[in-house]
């Protein structure tokens, strides 16, 4: 189980934003997620899909795992090196995804910056804590 208060215990860095701010902004990133990856799915092209698709599994598995690594271990160390890759892999997603259809990389871009900001965050308390 996710544990909030936990949460609201931690020092956190400069710019974290109200708590409220993280379900909308991720309803609406994973919405622009899957429409890039509609988008990339239906451009006719074999070239470079599969490295494509293998790419996007592997940066939403991390995004998936970072949820339950940060919030229900409490391990903040971890989860930051799991951010940390996750940039890595979104930035070559969104390289691929671009050369396939250049509007499927620009609807990542959003996400791509987010997960940067949340990178800083994760950061933050990790060397805050």
């Amino acid at each position: 189980m996710i544990n909030l208060e936990w949460y609201a215990t931690l020092n956190k860095p400069l710019l974290t934003p109200p708590d409220w701010i993280f379900s909308p902004a991720w309803i609406v990133l994973y919405v622009t997620i899957f429409v890039s990856l509609i988008i990339f799915t239906t451009t006719v092209t074999r070239k470079g899909k599969i490295k494509g698709y293998v790419l996007f599994i592997l940066q939403l598995l991390l995004n998936i795992l970072w949820t339950p690594v940060f919030f229900v271990f409490k391990n903040v160390g971890l989860a930051l090196v799991i951010i940390i890759l996750l940039d890595v892999l979104v930035y070559f997603t969104i390289k691929n995804f671009y050369k396939v259809s250049k509007q499927a990389g620009i609807v990542l871009l959003p996400y791509f910056v987010w997960i940067l900001y949340a990178t800083y965050l994760n950061a933050g308390i990790y060397f805050l804590n």
